[in-house]
């Protein structure tokens, strides 16, 4: 396949984040695959949590432009989400509801015009048997219905994640990886499929 740009967004960044590791991991698969790819980090965008009255006061938080521009610049998505009681993590609410009310301004499109078909994968890694299956579904409703991005109906969710990678931080199971490459490899047809977004 040609070169296409894959952004990789885990939804948690702290130690330790299985998430993260699963993030790499896929990141690094990708390459393997003939991606051009970027794992972008939402904490160090520093967002405070949202606030009407603070948009009212100061707008728009200039560093959510940072991931207005990253997505831009790729042809697909993949975002890999843990799990907190059952929803997606505060972090990735957070950020993408500031995206949500960025309007259009110096030759930029509005953070909704954005996000608009463009193609997204998802995984998730959980040290419970369903690793994180049911946050998933959330970021899937969130992502189509708030943001009219595509989310691929092939997902994958890592149970008992920390016994699921190696020392050097690739996945043990090969079955994992597999399903891994499986989502990556249908990101890519449909990625590859719309021209027009990239």
């Amino acid at each position: 396949m040609t070169s296409m740009r894959l952004l990789v967004i885990p939804a948690s960044v702290r130690a330790g984040s299985l998430n993260v590791q699963l993030a790499r991991h896929a990141e690094q698969a990708a390459r393997t695959a003939g991606w051009l790819t970027r794992l972008l980090d939402l904490r160090a965008l520093d967002l405070p949590l949202y606030d009407a009255d603070l948009e009212a006061a100061r707008g728009v938080p200039s560093r959510v432009r940072e991931l207005q521009d990253a997505i831009a610049e790729s042809d697909a998505l993949l975002v890999v989400t843990p799990e907190y009681n059952g929803f997606p993590t505060p972090l990735f609410l957070n950020t993408f509801d500031w995206l949500s009310r960025l309007p259009a301004a110096d030759g930029r499109p509005a953070g909704l015009a954005t996000t608009a078909d463009k193609p997204v994968g998802l995984l998730s890694a959980s040290p419970g048997l369903h690793g994180g299956l049911r946050a998933m579904n959330y970021v899937r409703q969130y992502l189509q219905m708030a943001f009219a991005m595509l989310v691929l109906p092939q997902q994958f969710a890592l149970g008992r994640a920390h016994q699921a990678f190696d020392a050097q931080g690739a996945l043990a199971d090969p079955k994992a990886a597999q399903s891994v490459a499986r989502v990556l490899d249908a990101l890519a047809r449909v990625a590859s499929a719309l021209p027009a977004v990239r």
